[in-house]
């Protein structure tokens, strides 16, 4: 079983600007109190290929998460994919799009996958998720603001 969750947001930041905040993996604990610590590999701007590393904890558990970006086209978009073996995955992505007055509108949607005993796990997810999107969009929103302000 797998599912897909997704929130829409705007911004009042340039797209250019919100792209460098969403690609830069060391933010995300910024807007998902889910992520423990996270890190990068290589160092440097993120591209094509780049690896995130995180400590996440849900439902009181910590697991080590590792995501590779498959799809990056500045500023408009930013695609990965869960290479860790947990019971539960994800792959998704941003998509963004420039607004008049400098401001930018951000798709976020991730699709969860359930693997072994996920496969029972993942239904739970899936329809958490969804409850929890549009303040997620609220959170990347106010992060994102704070972050660069003018």
């Amino acid at each position: 079983m797998s599912g897909q969750f997704e929130a829409r947001v705007e911004i009042d930041r340039p797209v250019e600007e919100v792209f460098d905040y969403l690609a830069d993996g060391h933010n995300d604990p910024d807007f998902s109190p889910r992520v423990q610590q996270i890190t990068k590999s290589p160092e440097g701007r993120t591209a094509l290929g780049t690896v995130f590393r995180s400590t996440v904890k849900d439902a009181g558990m910590k697991t080590g998460r590792e995501f590779r970006i498959v799809g990056f086209d500045p500023p408009h978009l930013i695609r990965w994919t869960e290479q860790s073996r947990n019971l539960v995955t994800a792959e998704g992505g941003y998509d963004l799009e420039a607004l008049p007055g400098g401001r930018t509108r951000v798709r976020i949607f991730n699709t969860l996958a359930g693997h072994g005993l996920g496969k029972l796990l993942v239904g739970f997810a899936v329809s958490a998720a969804p409850k929890d999107a549009p303040a997620f969009g609220r959170r990347i929103k106010a992060a994102a603001e704070a972050s660069l302000k003018r």
